[in-house]
């Protein structure tokens, strides 16, 4: 019988980078179906939905469901409708995540310091504006999360901020942390990881680029935990952590090794 049941598998710096798959992620995840072990494409990047990640995975020549997909935005978006429904919720974010709370019956409003909640996340517009409206929000009691805590994200022209920059951008300009960051490698993560595939921890892997983040939730929920080396970890970040991986690989493409 074979060892695992589940892989959890990130997506941005494993499985592609930019608009293309990493050399050998395809056939790798193939050989993971092969070998009975069902995926979940878990990525920190809350901008997209659950059909989008699909969309993208599929012009890659993967397929998947809409419940194999996780990603730091459907993370939020289900914490926010469980732990403060019919709160009002200001966010500083995409229009893809923005989007996903709409779908998801969330109150948004436009004034910061009418808010009962603050999220903060990644934007490409994000600006003074922005940083402004955060900070009267803290100020005037609201709750503050980030989505996910990635400050550099891999991207087809190398490396770029993420919603970790932009968090701690806030957090420091009015000297609040966040109560939480819903992603990657959060309790909140790792339980709709371990929900989503249906199968104990201990018959998982987890395959990520990132040590604090990928390696961290896996460590944490008692999985196999592989690293890889295409995406934003290098070997002085390795070996300064504390997070130590089970296995580091060079790509998901030699995942067949630990099998």
């Amino acid at each position: 019988m074979n060892a695992f049941e589940g892989a959890v598998l990130d997506l941005d710096g494993t499985v592609y980078r930019g608009e293309d798959a990493i050399p050998g992620a395809v056939e790798a995840i193939e050989r993971l179906r092969a070998a009975g072990i069902r995926p979940l494409f878990f990525s920190n990047n809350p901008t997209k939905s659950r059909a989008a990640y699909v969309e993208r995975l599929g012009r890659l020549g993967i397929d998947a469901d809409p419940e194999e997909v996780l990603s730091a935005g459907t993370v939020t978006t289900r914490y926010l409708t469980e732990e403060h429904a019919g709160e009002a919720v200001f966010l500083i974010g995409a229009a893809g995540l923005r989007e996903q709370f709409a779908t998801a019956g969330i109150d948004l409003v436009s004034d910061a310091t009418a808010a009962d909640v603050l999220v903060v996340s990644w934007t490409d517009e994000f600006d003074y504006g922005d940083l402004l409206a955060g900070y009267r929000a803290i100020a005037s009691g609201a709750t503050f999360y980030g989505t996910d805590p990635d400050r550099l994200i891999p991207a087809a022209e190398g490396m770029a901020p993420g919603s970790g920059a932009i968090v701690n951008a806030v957090a420091g300009t009015a000297q609040k942390d966040p109560r939480k960051c819903l992603g990657k490698p959060s309790a909140e993560a790792q339980h709709a990881a371990v929900e989503a595939l249906g199968v104990p921890p201990e018959r998982c892997l987890v395959v990520g680029d990132r040590l604090n983040t990928d390696i961290a939730l896996g460590e944490r929920a008692g999985m196999t935990t592989v690293l890889v080396r295409t995406g934003v970890t290098t070997d002085d970040d390795f070996a300064e952590s504390d997070v130590v991986p089970d296995h580091v690989l060079d790509s998901l493409a030699d995942v067949g090794s630990v099998l």
